[in-house]
């Protein structure tokens, strides 16, 4: 069969599986990693779509921060005041609140901040320069958020629980980096660290980490008796072995599957709890 045939009965076949109901989605999968494996597709770029296939099957509350990691500005600060917290926190965007976190008045830009830095501070009133805050459920998928940030040019969101309680924020970044980020975590691992750092906030962590070695890593005390290796000890919270993409959070610590088979897991990311 020549190559052209190939090409030809190779999207045949996924034309077929696009026309299908979505409980095909595994095969999906396949057709693309069998894409892959010939040539048609970069492993960065099936890895991408695989993110894309996974935001459509997550909701806000599996990424977003949560309301106390949430770094805030109090509308009654000063500039001084606020200058060091957008300092020191490194964020481009920030929600300013009333009286407590579930007053959200509005978003603040580091950028706005500017002139004031360079002029005087004479003429610096925080509630001209608020940003209207984009309010959103728990429960939303993040596949819909995503389209909903590019139409109204908007990159950062509030949570709000079903009782209109704040509970926590969502940016664009966070969700770029569900699609794009384990492309890194996944190429980039380094074969022989069990542990690695990857980016501010996340690490990638062998599936056969020992807990002990895992515990004097992040200072933490899991128990070490009933299962000797991070895997197993994920593997136990889930009650069975977990898919790709799946997560948990175990005492605050969030642990996601970025490479596992039918029998064992491989590698995960985890995301310790920001420090107060």
């Amino acid at each position: 069969m020549s190559h052209h045939e190939h090409t030809s009965s190779w999207l045949e076949r996924l034309s077929h599986a696009l026309l299908r109901e979505p409980q095909d989605r595994e095969q999906l999968i396949n057709l693309l990693h069998d894409a892959q494996e010939r040539d048609l597709l970069d492993a960065s770029s099936l890895k991408m779509i695989e993110g894309v296939l996974q935001i459509s099957e997550q909701q806000v509350r599996d990424i977003m921060v949560p309301r106390a990691e949430m770094v805030v500005i109090e509308q009654d600060q000063s500039f001084n005041d606020i200058l060091p917290v957008v300092i020191e926190s490194g964020h481009s965007r920030f929600p300013v609140i009333g009286d407590n976190r579930d007053e959200i008045k509005g978003l603040l830009l580091a950028k706005d901040l500017l002139p004031f830095q360079l002029d005087n501070q004479s003429g610096f009133d925080i509630k001209k320069l608020l940003r209207p805050a984009m309010l959103i459920p728990e429960s939303k998928p993040l596949d819909t958020l995503l389209h909903e940030f590019r139409a109204q040019h908007s990159h950062m969101a509030i949570v709000v629980d079903e009782y209109g309680c704040v509970s926590g924020l969502i940016t664009i970044e966070d969700i770029l980096e569900e699609i794009v980020g384990d492309i890194e975590d996944e190429y980039d691992e380094d074969e022989h660290e069990n542990i690695a750092p990857k980016g501010t906030h996340h690490f990638v962590v062998k599936a056969l980490t020992p807990i002990d070695e895992f515990n004097q890593y992040f200072k933490t005390d899991f128990d070490e008796n009933e299962v000797d290796t991070i895997g197993g000890m994920v593997v136990r919270a889930f009650g069975r072995v977990p898919k790709k993409g799946e997560i948990t959070t175990i005492r605050s610590f969030k642990f996601k599957i970025l490479q596992s088979d039918n029998r064992r897991l491989h590698s995960l990311r985890v995301t310790p709890p920001k420090k107060k």
